[in-house]
């Protein structure tokens, strides 16, 4: 009898990961057998700890998360544009020779969670992004393709927000603002909080004014992460307020096809984990 296939997720912690499950529901739609197993790696660790599964443990392919997703993108020997543009990469793909390919998949997962299930037609919307870290890296071309009329772009550190918009290349519809401005910088259809504050289980002070009457606001967290700024949502008025957890299905279902050739069908597990209330 043949082995199942060997798949992982890597990050740091990673108990908390849904992507075994997910991944594995994806698998049953095809009678596929695999093994998704989730690797805690420490940073000083990675390197050594992906070199050996994809190496000695037949690994085929793995998801990264944080901490891990700029490491990855260094690691790989190719990289699709996507990952080039946000520096980082959420997915790595066994090649021939021992090679690996770099992947990012975050923020075409995004866009199709808003657009396809939950309806939202970005075009002409007045977006604003907070963070200009790996996440909002990841998603910031995303948003942009998509339609939104203009990107705002605040981060803690305004240098990294100035070199995001930079690479965009957009002046007239990219801009970069103060976190000290948020009060005064009007309002929005569309925020999408793209910071580390709930991953690391602190607070986000924002004005209400930043929610436009018809605004939606997305967490690319999801879980007990995202609580903090999805109650801020709802306390401002936003029309809409939405977790990560279907960008996370997405973007898992963008891994499974790269390996497996295979587009799943991502509503039935988004369904299941949503009634979870995970």
């Amino acid at each position: 009898m043949s082995q199942p296939l060997q798949f992982a997720v890597f990050g740091h912690p990673i108990a908390h990961s849904l992507s075994p499950q997910i991944h594995q529901a994806f698998a049953r739609q095809f009678g596929i057998a695999l093994e998704y197993r989730a690797i805690d790696a420490t940073p000083e660790a990675f390197a050594e700890t992906v070199q050996r599964f994809f190496q000695e443990e037949g690994g085929r392919g793995a998801n990264v998360t944080l901490p891990h997703k700029s490491a990855a993108f260094a690691q790989a020997d190719e990289r699709t544009q996507a990952a080039t543009r946000a520096g980082t990469a959420n997915v790595l793909t066994s090649l021939a020779n021992g090679r690996l390919s770099a992947h990012n998949t975050d923020g075409a997962a995004l866009v199709r969670d808003l657009t396809e299930r939950h309806d939202l037609d970005l075009r002409g919307h007045d977006a604003l992004l907070l963070g200009a870290g790996g996440a909002a890296r990841a998603v910031a071309w995303s948003l942009f393709e998509a339609g939104v009329q203009n990107l705002t772009i605040v981060n803690r550190s305004p240098a990294a927000a100035d070199a995001l918009a930079d690479a965009i290349g957009e002046p007239a519809r990219v801009h970069t603002r103060y976190w000290e401005d948020l009060a005064n910088i009007g309002s929005f259809d569309l925020i999408v909080n793209a910071t580390s504050a709930g991953t690391l289980g602190k607070s986000l002070t924002l004005p209400f004014s930043l929610a436009g009457s018809r605004a939606a606001c997305y967490d690319l967290g999801y879980g007990k992460s995202a609580f903090g700024f999805l109650a801020w949502a709802h306390a401002a008025g936003a029309r809409y307020a939405y977790d990560g957890l279907g960008m996370l299905v997405e973007q898992a279902a963008d891994a499974f096809e790269l390996w497996h050739g295979q587009r799943p069908a991502t509503g039935p597990v988004y369904q299941s984990l949503h009634v979870q209330g995970t």
